[in-house]
């Protein structure tokens, strides 16, 4: 199986099951956020980070019921380490750093925290809270921290129940390219 079949099945499997309270599976929340970055103009690589960010999620066979018992099975890192072996830096950056984001924008942005789901509060309180002063400073440090305040923003977006996408498969087009950035690098 090629690393983009194998992808394709995860989301084709385990992305049927609902995105936590929302009325989307995950699969939905998926193609929604590559088409909010390909809407933006993103690279391959990024549109790439869009529609993977959470296959930590759907790798992770512990991941069910984790949150509520208290516990984050830090997906980011999960979904990092598993695309790692095919994708480069300029995918699972971003992704690495996407729930690190949601940290960031509820400490810099005054109205961000409030349009955030019952859900996304749980979590990120199960994260570690928004960011302070110095941690704030020192995400935007990071390589790929604006790529994953971007990400983060099309992640909140992408949980609409009459949204309409391209299919997976024309998304899995843009994994098929930035597979080939990632083995160039």
């Amino acid at each position: 199986m090629t690393p983009i079949e194998e992808i394709a099945h995860i989301l084709q499997t385990a992305g049927v099951e609902r995105y936590g309270e929302q009325r989307v599976t995950q699969l939905q929340h998926a193609l929604q956020c590559a088409a909010h970055a390909e809407a933006a103009g993103s690279s391959a690589d990024l549109i790439t980070a869009a529609l993977l960010h959470d296959i930590g999620h759907l790798v992770d066979t512990h991941f069910e019921g984790a949150a509520e018992a208290g516990i984050d099975r830090r997906h980011e890192d999960i979904g990092c380490g598993y695309l790692g072996k095919w994708f480069g830096p300029d995918v699972t950056g971003p992704i690495q750093l996407h729930v690190a984001a949601k940290r960031y924008l509820c400490a810099v942005d005054g109205g961000y925290f409030d349009g955030l789901s019952p859900g996304s509060v749980r979590s990120l309180e199960l994260q570690g809270g928004a960011f302070d002063g110095p941690e704030s400073a020192a995400f935007l440090e990071r390589p790929h921290a604006r790529e994953a305040i971007r990400l983060r923003r099309w992640d909140d977006l992408a949980k609409d129940p009459a949204a309409e996408t391209e299919d997976l498969d024309y998304y899995l087009g843009f994994a098929q390219l930035a597979l080939r950035n990632g083995r160039a690098a």
